[in-house]
């Protein structure tokens, strides 16, 4: 090569075989270097890490190892703790017990005082409610009647009902309440109300409900009934019967208090009839298409002539009583209200016995009844006429109520 003044300057060289061997050289001396540093290891000595795993790594950092927990720390908790844990655990039960008491009372209180405000009339007892919930009583039974029952209601007090002083002692030593159930017209203060006023100044016996008559309204009815009853009288159980129906109200106390210790009770003859889809029957149902398929029975209910429920069930109905369901059968739509809930269900067949002989047999075998009527007739067939001749019969005796210890 010639340099910028012109002279020859001489460089040495590497021959071209020289080269090919270094770079040969190179190259093994790196795979050399690289197989000795990036060594992988065998997949069996690698260790990975689960999820599971590694919460448990987490815990154990932490000083929260189950197995410690499991072994050490259930140990070392001191019995006292759980002893804390059980009586606050009654101690909220029976917060809980007392609220839904409160409530009960506040839906009582509540129903009374919607009833003197709407200015519906009431029995001249019914007006001092206040002093009747003073007290406990065993049981309120409600003889469900319309205006044109008078006979009928007669009847029923020159049999079964004590009157005058000897309802008043019924009340006092037995804790026994019995009011002919009925509402007003659809005229109020018309010439039905005036008689059934007149009849209650003379007897003292007629609880006027908030409620117009009507037969399509008995489901409605009875629920005025049970809440009305339950915001003036304090009582065990409530009771509805129809007024052509024999009761033995001695016999119908001591069935009751065997249920004492039992919540929510719903005492009567069970039945389960059949859905009437047609129209113009007696008993249609409207809503038979709610019962499914036709030829379907109802749920099972007590029948209508006479049951009874607790002071739980009755005040369920007054606080719910707006928004409760009225079948057109008084009796189904009862059963209705009770579904869904925890309800102890009594069928006792001696709350639907048959009138002589069948009551009758029954009181000689010592096995009195509690009720007695036809089924032809829903009732005892012209019951003003034949409800002595029952009485007589199948009655439990003149002194069986006194003598009676509830």
């Amino acid at each position: 090569m010639k340099s910028r003044g012109g002279e020859q300057v001489s460089r040495s060289t590497i021959s071209k075989e020289w080269t090919l061997f270094l770079c040969l050289a190179s190259f093994c001396a790196g795979l050399f270097l690289t197989n000795r540093i990036w060594t992988v290891p065998e997949s069996k000595e690698i260790t990975r890490t689960t999820a599971a795993e590694a919460q448990k790594l987490k815990l154990v950092s932490e000083g929260c190892d189950p197995k410690f927990l499991h072994q050490k720390d259930v140990k070392s908790v001191p019995r006292e703790i759980f002893g804390e844990v059980a009586e606050t655990h009654q101690a909220i039960k029976t917060l809980d017990n007392t609220i839904s008491n409160l409530e009960m009372e506040l839906a009582a209180a509540k129903a009374a005082q919607e009833a003197i405000l709407a200015g519906s009339p009431v029995s001249e007892t019914a007006e001092n409610g206040d002093s009747f919930r003073k007290r406990k009583y065993l049981m309120v039974i409600g003889i469900n009647t319309a205006f044109s029952s008078r006979k009928r209601r007669d009847s029923v007090r020159s049999t079964w009902v004590p009157r005058g002083e000897s309802r008043r002692k019924m009340e006092e030593e037995k804790g026994i309440i019995v009011r002919f159930v009925i509402g007003h017209s659809a005229t109020l203060g018309g010439i039905l109300d005036r008689a059934i006023a007149a009849e209650d100044k003379k007897h003292g016996d007629i609880l006027r409900l908030d409620h117009v008559e009507g037969y399509l309204e008995l489901s409605a009815k009875t629920k005025t009934y049970f809440a009305t009853a339950v915001a003036l009288w304090d009582a065990e159980y409530y009771v509805k019967v129809d007024d052509d129906v024999h009761v033995n109200i001695a016999t119908l106390g001591e069935t009751l208090i065997r249920h004492r210790k039992k919540p929510r009770v719903y005492i009567g003859c069970m039945k389960s009839g059949p859905v009437l889809a047609q129209k113009g029957v007696r008993y249609h149902e409207p809503e038979y298409w709610k019962f499914g398929e036709n030829g379907n029975k109802y749920f099972r209910h007590a029948t209508g002539q006479l049951y009874a429920i607790s002071k739980e069930l009755a005040s369920y109905i007054s606080i719910n009583k707006h928004v409760l369901h009225k079948y057109a059968n008084e009796d189904v739509s009862l059963g209705s209200w009770f579904i869904g809930l925890d309800v102890q269900y009594i069928d006792d067949r001696r709350l639907c016995c048959g009138t002589p002989p069948d009551c009758e047999w029954k009181a000689r075998a010592g096995n009195i009844c509690v009720a007695s009527f036809d089924w032809s007739c829903s009732g005892i067939c012209r019951s003003a006429n034949r409800i002595k001749e029952v009485h007589r019969r199948c009655g439990e005796g003149e002194n069986a109520l006194w003598k009676a210890a509830f």
